[in-house]
Parts: C-alpha cells; sequence; structure tokens
C-alpha cells in the first residue's frame, strides 16, 4: 500500500512542476532557469516542514510517503538543475552556470532548514 502513497504523491507532483516551471520561467525574460529553481527551493521547504512534522509527531509515515516521497519527489528535480547547469556553461554563461549550481544548492538547503525550524516552532 506505500507505494500507492508514492505513486499519488507523484501524479501531483510532477505536473505541478511542469507548469510551475513554465509559468516561472515565461515571466523572466533570461536564461537563467528560475523555473527549476522555484520549484527545487518549494520542494525543499515542504520536505522541511514536513521531516519537522513527522518529527514531533505531528504528521504521519504515510503522510511522509504521500508528500514527501511522492509529491516532492515528483516537484524538486535534480537532473533537470544539472542539464541546465550544463546547459549555460556550453552556452558560455559559465557565471550565472556558477550562480545557478551555488544558488540552488544553499536556497534549497536553507529552505529545509527553515521548514524544520518552523515546524518545531509550531509542533515542537
Amino acid at each position: 500500500m506505500s507505494w500507492l502513497l508514492v505513486i499519488v504523491g507523484a501524479a501531483v507532483g510532477a505536473p505541478l512542476r511542469y507548469l510551475t516551471d513554465r509559468a516561472v520561467q515565461a515571466r523572466h525574460d533570461t536564461v537563467f532557469p528560475w523555473g527549476t529553481f522555484t520549484v527545487n527551493v518549494a520542494a525543499s521547504l515542504v520536505l522541511g516542514l514536513l521531516t519537522g512534522a513527522v518529527t514531533a509527531g505531528a504528521a504521519s509515515s504515510r503522510l511522509a510517503l504521500l508528500v514527501g516521497t511522492g509529491l516532492c519527489g515528483a516537484l524538486s528535480t535534480y537532473s533537470t538543475f544539472s542539464y541546465e547547469t550544463l546547459r549555460l556553461v556550453e552556452d558560455g554563461s559559465r557565471l550565472l552556470a556558477a550562480a545557478n549550481a551555488l544558488g540552488s544548492v544553499l536556497a534549497a538547503f536553507g529552505a529545509a532548514v527553515l521548514g524544520v525550524a518552523v515546524a518545531r516552532a509550531v509542533w515542537g
């Protein structure tokens, strides 16, 4: 039954990733991959909140499978992040590639830490 929770979460997360990526990128006239940046940071924040809630006993392991593994797993995208960073390098935008790599990792990590801290403050 656990696999079904992951599938349902991913069935929501994957189209949400695509639609969010397209909507965000359409608002920016730049080669910087703002859409992918946004979904990765958002997924990290949600996963941080969920992790904090599960650790505090305010959320179940089943919710962690549905939202954490399923939704967040499909919402975030390491492969697209890697591809877009490589594409920036190949197009000669090395500074943007470095900003994407460093900014994405720091922002996603910060969002996860913030999510856990908020969950601990609320349920801790």
